[in-house]
């Protein structure tokens, strides 16, 4: 095919026009599309050793809003508009498509940067333009005249890893109205622009949800999650309390290098803290009749932990009954904690000032003194 060869810093990629029957042969749909008849088209199949396709499969079934309703509304209102569209372009801006393989391309000699390129010998992945493609689709099986007449505009990207693809992926998405923020912190560790510290505290909040041991292990609310129990509380809010903490002690979390196995400590504080709270909190513990495990008040509790750790996070052997001995106090205040008239007892303007007070007030029953979160 004719390809323009773009060059930006040491990124090389290529600019093309397909017809959109060759286009639509040529790329393969993770998700899956609806259009008002409910006729369907289903995901191409992922091969186990495609390590590429199998990461964006995982992106795009983790992020629902491809699944859910509106899905369906988007898919038929860009067809509408394929139906509707006369002195407007159906499809002005360009669709990014994914190889990895390494395509040959031999530029003409006039320096345009123009050429030929291989084509691929599998079948694109599509970064961003599912919907615009599946949109097309259901308009090429209804109107195929009209539809034989559209060529797309589309971005190649060849040669490179799933992290590439990854990070194409969120830097194309990554605005408040296109991703879920749950979604960018679980790819925050493949993302190599992101923070460190926001890639440490997004580590720890992973292992919260996937490890066996954690006392929140699938009860947090985030894309893809597999289980089916009540979740108790939004990945990005439990992302942003352990950022507040981390952050505290970043200075020395530099020191020691932010890495794995010491995202892996900071997770072992957390879980050995939910470990003794479950327990002098018993039977409120998990009980939709009570705010134990509601936001607000595991996001105070966290601020608890932080301050915890900060003053008695060694030895790790015998921290879990040392710790519920600090704690007890809390057990006498479980019926403060019911449903019923919690607003009236933790009286607040807004949820900010109310896991701050709740906050003051665990700490004091405990008798942990609460550190300064300016610098949070």
């Amino acid at each position: 095919m004719i390809a323009t060869q773009i060059r930006q810093k040491d990124a090389l990629f290529y600019f093309a026009s397909y017809p959109s029957e060759k286009l639509l042969q040529s790329v393969r749909f993770i998700s899956r599309f609806y259009d008002e008849q409910g006729e369907q088209i289903q995901p191409d199949p992922v091969e186990e050793q495609d390590d590429v396709a199998l990461f964006i499969a995982k992106i795009e079934k983790n992020d629902k809003a491809f699944q859910r309703e509106l899905s369906r509304t988007k898919v038929r209102s860009i067809r509408n508009f394929y139906e509707t569209a006369i002195s407007q372009p159906p499809i002005p801006g360009t669709v990014l498509l994914f190889t990895a393989q390494t395509l040959h391309f031999e530029a003409w000699a006039d320096g345009s940067g123009v050429g030929k390129l291989q084509e691929p010998g599998e079948k694109f992945l599509i970064i961003d333009g599912q919907h615009r493609l599946a949109a097309l689709q259901f308009f090429m099986n209804t109107h195929p005249e009209d539809a034989s007449h559209i060529s797309v505009p589309c971005v190649i990207f060849d040669g490179r890893s799933e992290d590439f693809a990854t990070e194409m992926f969120v830097i194309i998405n990554s605005t408040p109205t296109r991703i879920n923020k749950s979604h960018l912190i679980d790819l925050y560790e493949r993302v190599s622009w992101a923070e460190p510290d926001r890639r440490f505290a997004a580590n720890i909040a992973e292992m919260l949800y996937s490890e066996s041991d954690s006392p929140l292990r699938y009860r947090i609310n985030r894309l893809g999650g597999r289980s089916k129990k009540e979740k108790w509380i939004l990945q990005a809010e439990l992302f942003n309390e352990i950022h507040r903490w981390t952050r505290l002690a970043w200075n020395q979390i530099e020191k020691e290098s932010p890495d794995k196995r010491l995202a892996a400590q900071y997770y072992a504080v957390a879980r050995d803290f939910l470990k003794a709270a479950s327990d002098v909190w018993g039977g409120a513990w998990g009980d939709p009749a009570f705010m134990v495990t509601k936001p607000v008040a595991l996001k105070a509790m966290f601020r608890v932990c932080a301050d915890l750790a900060a003053a008695d996070t060694e030895p790790e052997e015998g921290r879990v009954e040392r710790w519920r001995q600090r704690l007890t106090p809390w057990t006498e205040q479980a019926r403060q904690f019911r449903n019923e008239g919690f607003y009236e007892r933790f009286p607040a303007k807004g949820q900010v000032e109310r896991v701050s007070r709740i906050h003051r007030e665990l700490s004091r029953l405990a008798g942990i003194p609460a550190r300064s979160s300016k610098k949070a």
